[in-house]
């Protein structure tokens, strides 16, 4: 039986990097000129709001920082991204920040970065196994927790609501989904979850929603576990005509994830109730400072950082620091005892975005 392309892209990409490895890695490559440290990033893709801010703010940081950079996009594709990885050391860079799409499949490609010498930061998402110097994150399970705290607060802890999941080989999804799930189970027993696979693709998610609300017209609740939804959702409701005001019977209560411009205008305008506000801006800046100190040659270790928040052990030889992500509404009040930022306020990424 032939092999798949993919499974030979990958081959040859990680090859390369054992021969790299075998060579030297990164001690046998040049400093830039000016003395700046090389890093590379590799964009995971650039079809959302949210990856496009993140592609904004890398270069912004990398300057603040003291940084050289070579930047390179794997376009959701975990081929490109060993074959990017390839590229990254080839070009001299001496640490690199990657934000894998496919967290189960990462582990052969950071095996070879490692036996290359080179330090691994990543942002978004952690591998499922493997080491790599620190990951940047949220606390992806207090995002689902949050979603559910506000939906049933304004539910009265009754009824039925979807959940728009994303694509659970991502370490992402699965803690969207069991932070919700677990927070409904033990806070508001009488409300039916309908979990949805979409693959983080916004036309699977649009028709999944339309068959669950046509099958279920009582739906009165949506959990969409990223912004990638945010069109088809509003698309399918003005459709059904429950796109309508909190204050109408016929409302749906509508819980986005990311934070993007475009939610924080739909909250106040109405059009969906709630996000969680992902700090992509931190993402781009912290992914680079670990970068850094990783050149450097510092450690860390758990515990409370100087930029408010908490670095946590995941497992043996793997930490991850995880930042503040804030609930978001319209009123900016309390639900189910978690307080949150209103849609307006002016330290959120999305309302200071040029």
């Amino acid at each position: 039986m032939r092999p798949r392309p993919v499974l030979c892209s990958i081959a040859s990409a990680l090859s390369a990097l054992v021969l790299l490895g075998a060579c030297g890695g990164s001690d046998s490559t040049p400093t830039p000129s000016g003395g700046k440290p090389l890093v590379g990033v590799d964009y995971p893709r650039s079809d959302t709001d949210f990856w496009n801010a993140y592609i904004k703010y890398t270069p912004e940081y990398a300057k603040q920082l003291g940084l050289s950079l070579r930047t390179t996009n794997s376009q959701n594709d975990v081929a490109k991204l060993a074959a990017n990885g390839q590229t990254l050391i080839l070009q001299g860079a001496k640490g690199i920040a990657m934000a894998p799409q496919s967290t189960f499949a990462i582990a052969p490609i950071l095996a070879q970065l490692q036996a290359a010498k080179i330090p691994v930061v990543t942002i978004d998402t952690r591998p499922d196994t493997g080491k790599v110097y620190m990951v940047v994150r949220a606390d992806n399970r207090a995002y689902g927790e949050k979603a559910c705290r506000y939906l049933g607060t304004e539910l009265g802890g009754k009824g039925k609501v979807v959940m728009l999941q994303g694509d659970l080989s991502s370490i992402n999804s699965r803690d969207r989904t069991e932070g919700f799930n677990a927070c409904m189970k033990a806070n508001y027993p009488d409300i039916k979850v309908f979990a949805e696979a979409t693959n983080w693709d916004g036309d699977v998610a649009a028709q999944k929603l339309q068959t669950a609300l046509t099958a279920d017209p009582d739906i009165k609740g949506i959990y969409m576990q990223s912004s990638f939804a945010l069109s088809g959702t509003l698309h399918v409701l003005r459709q059904q005509g429950l796109l309508v005001g909190p204050r109408n019977p016929k409302h749906v209560f509508v819980v986005s994830n990311d934070g993007i411009p475009r939610e924080l205008k739909d909250i106040s305008d109405g059009n969906i109730d709630a996000t969680v506000s992902q700090p992509v801006d931190l993402y781009a800046k912290y992914a680079l400072y670990y970068l850094k100190a990783a050149i450097d040659g510092k450690t860390f270790k758990p515990g409370r950082t100087d930029h408010e928040s908490t670095i946590v052990r995941v497992r043996d030889g793997l930490l991850e620091d995880q930042l503040s992500a804030p609930l978001v509404t319209a009123d900016g009040g309390t639900y189910g005892g978690v307080p949150s930022l209103k849609s307006t306020d002016t330290s959120l990424w999305g309302n200071s975005l040029g």
